[in-house]
């Protein structure tokens, strides 16, 4: 923290970076006079110009492969993925089953699909659920309280609890 010298209210403040500012500007116009005195005005503008233009074909061929790898982006675009659900019911044992389920991941749709397989009598023994991007991979070991339906049945009112139908 500086001291505020009072004594001296009448001495205007100088920047430190004024005389560091003057020496470069010094340095600045003692090499554009030596570098005039090697070449005349003409070919110093005249280079300027030229490395100007070159930049410039530069900038200008950079926008164009930018505009085109835009352009090939949009087509390239990757379509929504979409999740082939399935499900494959194996009987193990009498009312037993195995099934495993692909089912796109929805909010609330496993909560769902639990509640409406209690619902129809099915208790689930064994449950693994594995997510995947934007999928479930349900694998479940059941039994059924009824011995009403063959295995390609089960897996059809499976399917229509998974479908919400």
């Amino acid at each position: 923290m500086r001291k505020k010298n009072y004594e001296c209210d009448t001495q205007v403040f100088k920047s430190k970076n004024l005389e560091v500012e003057r020496r470069r500007r010094e340095k600045l116009s003692t090499r554009l006079l030596m570098l005039r005195s090697l070449m005349n005005k003409a070919t110093i503008v005249e280079d300027a110009i030229t490395y100007i233009e070159t930049q410039q074909n530069i900038v200008q061929s950079l926008s164009y492969e930018l505009h085109e790898m835009e352009a090939t982006s949009e087509e390239i675009k990757p379509k929504k993925e979409e999740i082939d659900e399935e499900v494959q019911a194996t009987k193990i044992d009498g009312n037993k089953l195995w099934v495993k389920m692909i089912i796109e991941k929805k909010r609330g749709r496993f909560k769902k699909l639990m509640e409406a397989m209690h619902n129809i009598g099915i208790e689930l023994i064994d449950t693994n659920v594995t997510t995947l991007k934007k999928s479930y991979m349900v694998t479940t070991f059941m039994q059924l309280f009824f011995k009403a339906w063959m295995v390609n049945g089960k897996q059809k009112v499976v399917m229509d609890i998974v479908w919400g139908n």
